[in-house]
């Protein structure tokens, strides 16, 4: 049997990419990614006051699909558009609330923090992504060529950046290493920096100056690092600004604490979230009493793929 073919659509952002490209291969269908584009007018419009025409976004040079998964708000209108003006039947896969109609997609998938319902609504805990077990146990060993040769276990730390809600002030950096390295000394833990794509350099700078050579400071954007570090660490520690970092690690059933930074503005919905985990013994709180504790794997992108699947008879 042939695997259906997909058209991925986004607006480019890392996080959005990795849930449509880790539904499209749990799915196991054949797809290529599109960033969408919406012609300049319509970037500041809400999709509900839209029109659904080719007028609003840049042309996509694609015209055999089965299946659209997109994400994001500039990605609505061009998936319903798409849809609609196929010769063929076309399953629709919006991830986030689409803030339209939900009738526009068959299937909307959503985070339980969002607390968006419906017959068509998928709700997850927490963002699905595009990591895997396999890839995790496949890239173990990648590190060993820049960690130090000794007995200390090891502790990751996963670096966000600068969102509306949370400012990577020095202050605040200070005060998440402060509280890591107290972590590191008590417990006899190597650290071990993965940056993403968000985090501002010279918070990486810092770390090297902060921590010292007796850790490994990773300075670049390295997946096989990351995929390393969330294998070989016993304990990880991830910044407060992204559930889908958090909802990543959750992938290795191992002790996750939350740096928190004290955000400028309302946070309520990331507060959920972390509510949510928390309930689910997956994560605590830096600086809070330090202890092993286990839970089970979270892999919500394979568990919304079954449904999906079981669904349109895939």
């Amino acid at each position: 049997m042939n695997k259906l073919k997909g058209i991925l659509l986004t607006q480019g952002m890392h996080g959005m990419i990795s849930q449509v490209e880790g539904l499209a291969k749990a799915l196991d269908i054949d797809f290529t990614h599109h960033t969408v584009e919406l012609n300049n007018f319509w970037k500041m419009i809400p999709p509900k006051f839209t029109p659904i025409s080719q007028i609003v976004y840049k042309k996509v040079n694609q015209f055999d699909f089965d299946m659209i998964i997109s994400c994001g708000r500039k990605s609505v209108i061009p998936s319903i558009h798409l849809k609609n003006n196929s010769k063929k039947k076309v399953f629709s896969i919006h991830i986030q609330d689409p803030k339209v109609n939900f009738n526009n997609f068959d299937f909307i998938v959503a985070p339980e923090h969002d607390s968006i319902k419906g017959l068509n609504v998928i709700n997850t805990k927490g963002a699905i992504h595009y990591l895997t077990n396999d890839e995790i146990i496949k890239n173990k060993d990648y590190l060993n060529l820049f960690i130090k040769k000794d007995q200390r276990k090891i502790c990751t730390l996963i670096l966000g950046g600068p969102t509306k809600y949370y400012d990577y002030s020095l202050k605040n950096i200070k005060n998440i290493f402060f509280l890591l390295n107290n972590f590191l000394k008590k417990n006899d833990f190597q650290l071990v920096v993965i940056p993403s794509m968000r985090t501002p350099k010279n918070s990486i700078d810092y770390a090297k100056e902060y921590f010292g050579e007796n850790h490994t400071i990773i300075d670049n954007i390295d997946k096989k690092a990351y995929l390393s570090a969330l294998s070989i660490s016993q304990s990880i520690v991830v910044t407060c600004d992204s559930s889908s970092m958090i909802s990543e690690a959750a992938l290795t059933g191992k002790p996750i604490y939350v740096a928190n930074i004290l955000p400028r503005k309302n946070d309520k919905r990331f507060q959920k979230f972390r509510n949510l985990f928390s309930e689910l013994n997956i994560i605590r709180n830096l600086g809070e009493d330090e202890e092993n504790w286990n839970y089970q794997k979270l892999d919500e992108t394979n568990r919304v793929a079954k449904i999906i699947k079981q669904k349109i008879n895939l």
